[in-house]
């Protein structure tokens, strides 16, 4: 963060958003954020910082930061709506179904295989998403 501004906020700034402090505090967890947290984990994080946002403000923020395209929303099979902001850099999805823990990962070799698929088909791969769902191997059978 450069100048004290996130780079999410940094993001809404260059679409031209009016960014009111709660959409600030928002932003900054968000972009502070490792993991895929859904709008309840957004709330408690938020209002440690600000105990004034409602879970309401949350909701309508991130529905705009989704609709200017720079939040992605993901539904990994557990009833919640989870959120990451959207990067630069392409990264596949590994949900441990025991934990809930989402793992990024990226292989060339599965983006490969993907992009000859369609061209196989005859298209020209211009986005996808992948989510593996799986449990720990057990380190004892």
């Amino acid at each position: 963060m450069s100048d004290g501004i996130s780079q999410l906020e940094r993001q809404c700034l260059d679409k031209g958003m009016r960014m009111t402090e709660q959409r600030r505090v928002i932003a900054r967890v968000l972009s502070e954020s490792f993991d895929h947290p859904d709008v309840e984990e957004l709330y408690r994080r938020a209002a440690k910082v600000d105990n004034k946002i409602s879970i309401a403000t949350i909701y309508r923020t991130v529905r705009l930061f989704e609709e200017a395209g720079i939040l992605e929303r993901h539904d990994f099979r557990d009833g919640r709506s989870r959120y990451e902001t959207i990067s630069d850099e392409h990264h596949d999805h590994l949900i441990d179904v025991n934990s809930g823990k989402v793992v990024e990962f990226q292989n060339e070799e599965i983006e490969q295989l993907q992009r000859k698929i369609a061209e196989d088909l005859g298209y020209k791969l211009v986005d996808h998403r992948m989510e593996l769902y799986a449990v720990p191997i057990d380190k004892a059978n």
